[in-house]
């Protein structure tokens, strides 16, 4: 398509040349006059001067004006005055000048003006068979694999230093490593090294960097390609780049091959809408067939990433093919610690700018996330004309990863800003005084995103597990500003339709998903078939009766009535706190842990959330 645009200015640009060239040719054309009136301006004595070039006079007048005349080349010009009755003397009165004809002024004035129209066809016929040659040569090379290659001697390669946490995935990663730089070692025990490695894990948690560590770490050459990439209109030519994609590799041997986001081909087959002739279908066939065609230790380690290896086709996954299945995920405290410190690097920290406590604040962060915050912080320093990165700044930049930039242009009306200051009071009064609720870490009525308000609460430690009682009371906290909004205001607004939102979500999540039903009892209900080309969870499978679906209905509306109560139930009693609180938003707008503890004056019906530090408990063990 570039190229294209390219050629067609190319021949607007030539015509707009020819153009003006025409037109300055036209414009130097000087009159043309017939000896009848030549010979009545020299008898006037209106001529200064004759010059002729052939059959053409130059006549220059007293005027400084110029003409030409035509005459017939076997006659003088003055024989054809005399013959018009122009006096000799006056003929011999004038200075006349005999010159040869220009060459250059008869192809200017001639041949050039015919030959343009020539050359501009010409010109367009060149063009067209240029961009034909263009397309033929685009043709032969369209089932050529697009892969891009990373040599091994490349400066900025990464290592496993450069890759924080995920400490089992490199332990398995290792011995790749190990089998690319000391084959011998392996073959002499009968062992074979996977073909295939697969890294699964949810978006962000460095799949792909991953991959690049281990083609840095074994010094070989790294064939990186999408999977998306391999898919084009045309059927055969995914499959036809799969296999230029294995030659070359097979040719750079000891290599690694590394497909990412492998579930855009990769999909289970047999329930797309082509059969066998489905584009994708034959891509992922041929790569089958190409890890099949592997000789045991020919050194070609084929590497994928995918954050839904749920659709993957099953023949993919057996041994033999991708056999080693590598799971990352979302890094704990410790291993949030060390990826800031590896994005820190390069970036001047403040003396009071403490990471550990940045990863206390970031539970379910991706190692991208964190790439993030560090970014955003950097360039909200820049923005304030700091010299380094204070922790105000690393701190703002959760809250903007989080949830957006603040909104400053957004002004609500008072009555709308004392609204949403009882509202997350009512939020952060019910999840501090509930015994199994994360510690409330930061109250704002500053407008984030699409939220007007916002209450974060954070654990203390990661959580692998939690109980049915911790979810209770988070619809209690989900809830508490819809009750505190009814209690103080006596009326209901807008601003908790996103409470009311997650509260339901959960709800159905613990009755049909968790088992967390005292009536319907530990059961899955509802089993949800992805359909590829029509979308992600379109369809759901109900293997459940009518009276079970309005079981589950009545489970959690129950779920839901009983938080709300629990909820009306706190802040009833806790009035002058929730008081005390929104006075404090309307003021300062945004209260941190410790400011909220001094404000509401009740300790938190959790002792462990009065720890100072949070992390105090898990460094000392």
């Amino acid at each position: 398509m570039n190229q294209t645009l390219r050629n067609v200015l190319l021949f607007i640009g030539a015509l707009a040349i020819v153009g003006v060239i025409l037109a300055f040719v036209n414009v130097d054309e000087t009159k043309t006059l017939d000896l009848t009136t030549l010979a009545t301006e020299i008898e006037q004595g209106n001529v200064k001067s004759l010059i002729i070039r052939g059959t053409e006079v130059d006549v220059i007048l007293r005027d400084d004006t110029e003409a030409i005349v035509k005459k017939e080349s076997g006659e003088s010009l003055s024989e054809l005055l005399n013959n018009y009755g122009v006096p000799s003397e006056k003929i011999r009165a004038i200075p006349i000048e005999v010159k040869e004809a220009s060459g250059a002024s008869y192809w200017a004035r001639v041949i050039i003006p015919n030959l343009i129209p020539f050359i501009l066809i010409f010109g367009l016929i060149w063009l067209f068979f240029r961009q034909v040659q263009g397309q033929n040569k685009n043709a032969m090379s369209f089932g050529q694999s697009k892969a891009k290659e990373m040599e091994k001697d490349t400066k900025n390669k990464e290592t496993f230093k450069d890759v924080a946490g995920v400490k089992e995935a490199k332990e398995e990663l290792t011995e790749i490593v190990e089998f690319l730089k000391i084959p011998a070692k392996f073959v002499a025990l009968g062992a074979k090294i996977p073909k295939g490695v697969l890294l699964m894990g949810s978006p962000g948690t460095g799949k792909t960097l991953l991959a690049r560590a281990v083609a840095g770490e074994a010094g070989v050459p790294f064939f990186h390609m999408s999977g998306s990439e391999f898919v084009e209109m045309l059927v055969g030519v995914g499959a036809s780049r799969v296999r230029d994609l294995f030659d070359k590799a097979k040719k750079r041997a000891p290599c690694i091959v590394f497909i990412d986001e492998i579930d855009a081909v990769g999909r289970q087959r047999g329930s797309g809408l082509g059969g066998s002739h489905d584009e994708r279908e034959q891509t992922l066939n041929q790569i089958l067939v190409e890890m099949d065609g592997f000789e045991p230790n020919q050194g070609i380690i084929v590497m994928a990433a995918t954050n839904r290896p749920d659709v993957l086709d099953p023949a993919l996954l057996r041994p033999g093919r991708f056999d080693r299945r590598v799971i990352l995920d979302l890094p704990d405290i410790n291993d949030r610690e060390s990826i800031l410190e590896i994005h820190a690097k390069n970036k001047p920290l403040a003396d009071g700018a403490e990471l550990r406590a940045l990863a206390e604040r970031t539970p379910g962060f991706s190692g991208a996330d964190l790439a993030n915050l560090m970014n955003e912080a950097a360039i909200l320093a820049a923005r304030r004309d700091k010299k380094q990165i204070e922790m105000t700044d690393l701190l703002e930049s959760i809250e903007k990863v989080m949830l957006g930039p603040e909104r400053k242009g957004r002004v609500l009306q008072e009555d709308e800003r004392k609204i949403t200051a009882v509202h997350e009071a009512g939020h952060a009064i019910v999840a501090h005084l509930q015994k199994n609720t994360d510690p409330v870490r930061k109250i704002s009525i500053i407008s984030r995103g699409r939220a007007a308000g916002y209450t974060l609460k954070m654990p203390l430690l990661d959580k692998m597990m939690r109980r049915r009682q911790e979810y209770v009371e988070d619809i209690a906290v989900m809830l508490g500003g819809f009750a505190a909004e009814k209690i103080f205001f006596g009326d209901i607004t807008t601003g908790a339709s996103s409470d009311m939102q997650q509260v339901t979500n959960l709800a159905r999540q613990m009755v049909t998903q968790w088992g967390m039903s005292e009536t319907l009892g530990p059961r899955t209900y509802g089993e949800k078939d992805e359909l590829i080309f029509l979308g992600r969870e379109i369809h759901e499978n109900r293997n459940y009766s009518e009276g079970v679906a309005s079981k589950i209905d009545q489970e959690i509306d129950k779920l839901i009535s009983n938080g709300l109560q629990k909820a009306q139930e706190i802040i009833q009693q806790n009035k002058e706190a929730v008081v005390k609180v929104s006075d404090e938003l309307l003021v300062k707008e945004t209260l941190e842990r410790e400011e909220f503890y001094k404000v509401i004056g009740v300790p938190p019906a959790n002792p462990k959330n009065l720890l100072s530090d949070p992390g105090t408990e898990e460094r000392k063990n």
